[in-house]
């Protein structure tokens, strides 16, 4: 079924009800449930190992969920994975652009993947790279861009489809100060200009801006969720690191990083 233009603006994003998932007898995720709103930036904030990728797996369809229910756009990932799927973006940790090929030639591949037309994804890729102010690169070998450049590049290939969700996981691991803060700042301006809804799964503290939504995930559970604000302000705490601390009882606050 088509939703309507007015049905789609009050759609939320993403909706995670009570999701779990076990690797065999250890419980990765206990009943997580979370949302995120349209042309919002939200933070999904928690050590390594507290469940992040388990759920974008999830979300992703990587993994089937056995437990409790996703929808995207309304759109039931399990039952509907093709309307959900189709309105989704996302950027793994893990690097997943061919190095030996150009920026072109690597959207070119993924928009095939999506069934786009040549002509059309021609239109598209330029739409992209503009962007993520890397339209001057395409013709470039991947393999002789920097490391933030090649994010870039990767959030331009989750945008090919022209989703209305993006996911990302980690997206600024082995990035200097620099690339991150251009990262985030590319990220927020999809998110605030041209309505997208985002999830942003990290362990650096200060990638949470005091105009986000947050999620405290921490072994598998949701212990918060609400803004920033909210968050600190909940856990009558002075600032989000020690909100963080406070509810998961983390002793050595250097295990949530702040990068230098």
């Amino acid at each position: 079924m088509v939703m309507t233009p007015s049905e789609l603006a009050q759609t939320l994003a993403l909706e995670i009800d009570c999701v779990s998932h076990r690797y065999g007898t250890r419980v990765a995720l206990k009943d997580v449930s979370l949302a995120v709103r349209q042309s919002s930036f939200t933070v999904l904030l928690g050590l390594n190992g507290a469940g992040k990728s388990t759920l974008f797996s999830l979300i992703t369809r990587l993994y089937a969920i056995r437990s409790g229910q996703i929808r995207i756009f309304g759109h039931d990932v399990a039952k509907q994975p093709g309307a959900a799927l189709s309105k989704l973006g996302v950027v793994f940790q893990s690097r997943a652009l061919d190095i030996d090929i150009s920026v072109r030639q690597n959207l070119s591949y993924h928009a095939a993947l999506h069934g786009i037309a040549s002509k059309r994804a021609g239109e598209l890729i330029a739409q992209v790279l503009d962007r993520v102010a890397m339209a001057d690169r395409s013709t470039d070998r991947v393999g002789n861009l920097s490391i933030g450049q090649m994010r870039r590049i990767e959030i331009a290939r989750a945008l090919l489809h022209q989703p209305r969700l993006l996911l990302l996981d980690e997206p600024t691991v082995g990035l200097d100060i620099k690339a991150r803060a251009d990262i985030l700042n590319h990220v927020r301006r999809l998110s605030e200009v041209e309505g997208i809804g985002v999830l942003w799964a990290t362990h650096l503290i200060d990638e949470a801006g005091a105009g986000d939504d947050v999620v405290v995930l921490h072994k598998g559970s949701v212990l918060a969720h609400g803004t920033v604000g909210d968050v600190i302000g909940k856990s009558a705490s002075a600032d989000l690191r020690d909100a963080f601390n406070r509810l998961t009882g983390v002793a050595d606050q250097s295990e949530l990083e702040v990068a230098e």
